[in-house]
Order: C-alpha cells, then sequence, then structure tokens
C-alpha cells in the first residue's frame, strides 16, 4: 500500500530542476510516482510505508537542493 507524501524543497527554479528532483526520487525502491511543481517548491510522492523520510530528503539532497523542515 503506498502513501501520499508532500516534501517542501528550496532551490528548483525551472522544469529542469523539477526533473532531476523526480529522477533522484524515483530511483528509491518502493517509490511509485513523483511530481515536482517548482512553482509551488513542493514534490508530491506516492511511496510505500516502507520508505523512510530520511531516504526521500537524501535524494532531495543527492539531487542538488535542500528540504525546507
Amino acid at each position: 500500500m503506498s502513501e501520499k507524501r508532500t516534501i517542501s524543497v528550496v532551490g528548483m527554479s525551472c522544469t529542469g530542476c523539477e526533473a532531476n528532483v523526480e529522477d533522484s526520487l524515483e530511483g528509491i525502491d518502493g517509490v511509485e510516482s513523483v511530481d515536482a511543481d517548482h512553482e509551488q517548491g513542493t514534490v508530491d510522492v506516492d511511496a510505500s510505508a516502507s520508505v523512510a523520510d530520511g531516504a526521500l530528503e537524501e535524494a532531495v539532497h543527492d539531487a542538488g537542493y535542500a528540504v525546507e523542515e
């Protein structure tokens, strides 16, 4: 069963940024879909409950962006 989570991301300024974040998050096992919106500064993630929030945050950081707490 998947659950939807919304992450606030700092630093996305274009559709290319969205693609970078989406690609990084989609590489995590258990992530089913990702939809980033640079204008809103959010990323909606559908992932299994077993995917830790820390793994999602790390993927955002790996893509070169910061997670807003």
